[in-house]
């Protein structure tokens, strides 16, 4: 093993997008000369097994919750002590619930943000000493629409998105003169059967069962809006993947990198749009909007 290789850590690799970057890595290390670290939960790892994912001199398999301090510093203290450092970090890993302000409670709000924001964050700290040292290194970060637009019953969720990238787009600027870049995925709709797995709130979860609650409704046409949208998109993780690998080739990629055509058009609207315009535009197109808030 030569230092030649670039050393690439991915978080949450066991599954929906995670799986499908570490499949397209995979099928790309013997011609790009990469060294794998694929990680996830340790109740998550027999997913690579089921997948026909094994360990190999240059695939290794390793648990880590990102919200574990201790996991994280020893992960990265291994790969330190045997590469050198992580040349391409790919903060994957990340959880949406699905509520409305008013059902999510403190604990669990906190909770979405230590995934989606907290952890990718201090996992970054943990290794750009190494990268600054060594004058190179990537982090992409994969964010989503709902880092650049909210959807009501997804408030916390995009919350922690829109964190996540604002403090990407500082450290973007912060690294620049160690030519260490910072790159946002941003993928919109997807096709897969991935929100199916969202959880909901305690909360959010009783009003979606109970037909006199009021957010109710909410809840009812939303859950189908977004699981027809899921089912015709045209993007897929396969295909979000290759925008990442992509960024991987380049010598110097951009911050944001839109991960679907819905993305494109969303934020072409966000930017030619007045705004107040542009909030009127998408509160009339929510689904069943006439039906909400008649209880």
């Amino acid at each position: 093993m030569t230092r030649s290789r670039q050393v690439i850590l991915v978080t949450g690799a066991s599954a929906g997008l995670g799986l499908a970057i570490s499949r397209r890595l995979i099928e790309e290390r013997q011609r790009s000369q990469f060294h794998l670290v694929l990680t996830a939960r340790e109740s998550s790892l027999s997913r690579f097994a089921e997948k026909g994912i094994g360990e190999h001199e240059d695939v290794w398999i390793r648990p880590l919750d990102v919200t574990d301090a201790e996991q994280r510093r020893a992960v990265v203290a291994e790969i330190i002590s045997e590469f050198g450092g992580v040349d391409i970090l790919i903060n994957n890993a990340g959880v949406a619930y699905r509520s409305c302000v008013e059902h999510v409670t403190e604990p669990e709000r906190l909770n979405q943000m230590n995934i989606n924001f907290r952890s990718p964050i201090e996992l970054a700290r943990c290794v750009l000493p190494a990268m600054r040292s060594r004058r190179r290194g990537k982090i992409i970060n994969i964010s989503s629409v709902g880092g650049m637009m909210a959807m009501p019953t997804m408030s916390v969720y995009s919350a922690s998105k829109f964190a996540l990238e604002g403090a990407s787009e500082a450290l973007y600027y912060e690294l620049k003169p160690w030519n260490v870049s910072v790159t946002l995925i941003q993928p919109g709709f997807m096709r897969s059967d991935s929100f199916e797995k969202v959880p909901y709130t305690i909360l959010s979860a009783q009003a979606s069962s109970d037909c006199d609650d009021p957010y109710h409704e909410h809840y009812f046409h939303m859950e189908r809006f977004i699981a027809k949208a899921m089912n015709r998109a045209q993007a897929s993780p396969e295909s979000v993947a290759t925008k990442v690998f992509k960024v991987i080739r380049a010598k110097s990629p951009p911050l944001r990198v839109y991960g679907s055509i819905d993305a494109v058009a969303f934020s072409l609207l966000r930017r030619t749009l007045p705004r107040r315009l542009y909030n009127w535009v998408l509160y009339r197109n929510l689904p069943r909007i006439g039906e909400w808030g008649r209880r």
